[in-house]
């Protein structure tokens, strides 16, 4: 059971296809003169950071809609970010095409914590350890590291082909990489220099995948390719259970798709500026709608909440239509209207 976004009480409601079918925009920030490039929700509390190509980092309060704080990163840009596990730092990744730093930012005082050097080109995936203070990045230099925030070195490398992307399971102690080819390589992060202990192959579609989740459970993995293919796999087995066709981002860009937080459903954003919802037990659509402000690029549901957000030029927050009222508005938000595509 998840909880609506509330202003002053919380509604609790069963995440079905009939409550999925209810939502709409409850608030959209119009305020990006630019495409948004990177969401991340805080796992354990109502927060969520935003990245754009207008060099800026933004904090919201997904609870009460609004914008806690702007933080300008003009000298070295801004591109993947993620939470740590404490509510008021971030690590994220740059864009000005000549410092591939990591950076370790404290939100609460915009300062540096520290800087994690050794990637030779665009990092195009970022991933905190969901247990402990590791975290992973892979780069278009072809390689994959693990860190830990405490230490400013770099804990291990992997070379890998192709574009990689990385993600943690829930325990935090598997970690998948995929490369070219369509292969996705599994890792036991206390003895990773043994090599993978187990490969998974998507067979006839060999496109780069641009990113990769598991269900919170553990049991479903999720990969989103380059060529706006959707695939779920059983985590375990690796056999292919669905997979979904969307049209291509006009704009080159890549889709990120997600899991509901009980993993019943699949969310993404399509290239013709719609978004569709599957359930990922039948595998058939349960619903979609008209996007608001481009290509929602970035499709996201909050860990903690019956809500989810998309993100193109604009960030709307999407919530049960019976608790859109809760919302308060603000300066260049705003309610907006959709239209069902069911």
């Amino acid at each position: 059971m998840l909880e609506c976004v509330p202003t002053h009480h919380t509604v609790a409601m069963e995440i079905d296809e009939h409550v999925i079918s209810t939502m709409d925009v409850g608030i959209a920030f119009k305020d990006y003169p630019c495409k948004i490039n990177s969401v991340d929700f805080h796992q354990s509390h109502d927060l969520l950071v935003t990245t754009s190509d207008d060099e800026s980092i933004r904090l919201y309060d997904t609870a009460h809609a609004t914008l806690l704080k702007t933080i300008n990163s003009k000298k070295y840009g801004v591109d993947k970010i993620c939470f740590t596990h404490h509510t008021d730092s971030v690590l994220y990744s740059s864009k000005n095409g000549w410092d591939e730093s990591l950076r370790y930012l404290s939100l609460h005082d915009n300062r540096y914590l520290r800087y994690f050097k050794g990637h030779r080109d665009r990092v195009v995936s970022l991933c905190m350890c969901p247990q402990s203070d590791f975290f992973l990045s892979a780069s278009l230099d072809h390689t994959v590291r693990l860190w830990d925030v405490r230490n400013y070195g770099c804990q291990a490398l992997l070379r890998v082909r192709g574009r990689p992307s990385v993600v943690f399971d829930p325990r935090g102690l598997t970690f998948a990489i995929s490369m070219d080819g369509g292969a996705i390589k599994l890792y036991d992060i206390r003895c990773f220099d043994k090599g993978p202990f187990d490969t998974f192959l998507l067979g006839d579609d060999t496109a780069v995948i641009a990113d990769i989740k598991f269900s919170d459970d553990g049991r479903l993995m999720l990969l989103s390719s380059m060529t706006s293919n959707i695939y779920v796999l059983d985590a375990f087995s690796g056999k292919k259970l669905h997979a979904f066709m969307l049209e291509l981002d006009p704009e080159n860009g890549t889709l990120e798709a997600s899991f509901s937080p009980e993993g019943q459903f699949i969310i993404s954003g399509s290239g013709d500026d719609t978004i569709h919802v599957w359930s990922t037990n039948s595998g058939h659509e349960v619903v979609s709608w008209r996007s608001y402000g481009g290509v929602p690029a970035i499709v996201k549901w909050a860990p903690q909440r019956l809500m989810f957000a998309s993100a193109s030029h604009v960030l709307a927050f999407w919530i049960p239509y019976l608790s859109k009222r809760t919302f308060s508005l603000a300066p260049n938000v705003g309610p907006v209207e959709t239209d069902t595509m069911a």
